[in-house]
């Protein structure tokens, strides 16, 4: 039986990804309005010892042993709503499905909540409050402008801390050993997998678009030389003003009039729906590229013009068997109408961490040296294994490419429509991004 919170409502495309601008710039701007079913700031945990509903009865926990494992969840309940959402229920159903199995060792997971705001100030108090409660690690993070800010209080307050979608080379330094990221790579590896579907495709001469921000101006510096290298022509990548007030319609008729035969849009998340749909007019059937979006939050702004047409990258493994098994349970625990990568993401964290703690204590600097030594090639609903470099990015990235189909979707596997997820191939391992390089 579904938790009965407040339905989160998935906001339009466009104005969701407006947001986006502000975390990638590092000015910190964002909604401070509350997320419908969340209290901004909120430090109580929600409820995690009842189980979903099932042919048995849970198990009691009030006579487990021991102390509560406290786990925080720090992410943009206001801002990245669609995004925080899915990894705050990932992290809530492993914590849930744990406990109903006994716990760890006998002892609970508890987890408690702060709303970043997708801003520095809130992201810092909110990583505060969650170091004081005493919890032994901390996951969610969605934005590059949280990622960067409270890298440095994880390293000097010792807790381990879970990157999501917080894409930012700012995160990690050579230093880093409490930071970890778990789906988004760094922002340099975002274009190996592009550069591949590319040539998969046999295709030649494409567009490059990008947001005149941090994040575009570190993809373009990225997708150039390999194009470069692999003999794909580009033309004069257009680097776009962040919207609301950003007319898109020169910079795609740039690419058309360059005979272009598909737009790679992965540099500016914020004109993904515009440049979608000025394609479609001024260019014709071409793929054009996203920025890791989740695939309802897509369709949900573009509608027919997704289907076929718009391409996106992905943690998840989305046809994959061990998906298949997780979604419905999620969709059953959560009110999200569709399980995306971030859910994936913040599921595993809470099961990383759990197998840390039964293994290594409940001590943060212990969690820490001994995920630096794991592999996790089993987590459910991933596309590729989890494992990190010393420095704590991801070793063995490998993300899915994806389209969007007509369906219809597997039974139990989508609540947003018949619409379904396409793989169109998976990246080549990418080779870890080294800050400072």
């Amino acid at each position: 039986m579904r938790n009965h919170r407040p339905s989160v409502r998935l906001l339009a495309l466009v104005a969701v990804l407006a947001l986006i601008g502000a975390a990638c710039s590092g000015d910190g701007a964002a909604d401070t309005t509350a997320a419908p079913g969340t209290t901004a700031g909120t430090t109580e945990a929600p409820a995690t010892t009842a189980a979903p509903d099932t042919t048995e009865a849970a198990p009691d926990t009030t006579a487990a042993s021991g102390e509560p494992i406290m786990i925080g969840i720090l992410t943009d309940l206001t801002g990245f709503t669609p995004w925080a959402v899915n990894a705050r229920d990932g992290m809530m159903l492993a914590a849930e499905e744990i406990n109903a199995a006994g716990g760890v060792d006998g002892r609970m997971i508890e987890l408690v909540v702060e709303d970043s705001a997708n801003d520095a100030d809130a992201g810092t108090s909110g990583y505060e409050r969650l170091a004081e409660q005493g919890v032994v690690a901390i996951g969610g993070i969605i934005s590059s402008t949280v990622g960067g800010t409270i890298s440095p209080l994880a390293e000097e307050l010792q807790i381990p801390t879970f990157l999501v979608k917080s894409g930012t080379e700012m995160a990690l330094t050579p230093d880093s050993r409490f930071m970890f990221r778990t789906c988004l790579p760094a922002a340099p590896m975002t274009a190996p997998p592009v550069i591949q579907y590319v040539e998969e495709q046999g295709l030649t001469n494409v567009g490059v678009i990008v947001a005149d921000y941090p994040w575009g101006q570190s993809f373009r510096a990225a997708v150039e030389p390999a194009l470069d290298a692999a003999g794909i022509t580009y033309g004069e990548t257009q680097v776009a003003p962040v919207p609301p007030d950003t007319d898109f319609t020169p910079f795609v008729r740039n690419i058309a009039d360059a005979g272009a035969e598909m737009v790679i849009a992965t540099g500016h998340p914020p004109g993904s729906a515009a440049i979608v749909t000025l394609s479609a007019d001024l260019i014709g059937d071409v793929p054009v590229t996203g920025s890791w979006i989740p695939p309802d939050l897509a369709v949900g702004g573009l509608a027919d013009l997704a289907i076929g047409r718009y391409v996106d990258f992905a943690c998840a493994d989305y046809t994959g068997e061990s998906y298949a098994a997780l979604a419905p349970r999620y969709l059953e625990f959560s009110d999200n109408v569709f399980m995306s990568d971030d859910a994936v993401a913040g599921f595993g964290i809470v099961r990383m961490v759990a197998d840390a703690v039964a293994n290594a204590g409940d001590d943060p600097v212990a969690i820490s040296e001994y995920l630096h030594g794991q592999t996790y090639d089993d987590l459910e609903g991933y596309a590729h294994p989890v494992s990190w470099t010393e420095w704590g990015e991801l070793a063995s990235s490998a993300p899915t490419v994806n389209t969007i189909s007509e369906g219809p979707a597997p039974e139990g596997l989508n609540e947003a429509g018949e619409w379904w997820v396409e793989l169109l191939t998976q990246s080549e391992t990418l080779e870890p991004y080294q800050p400072g390089s």
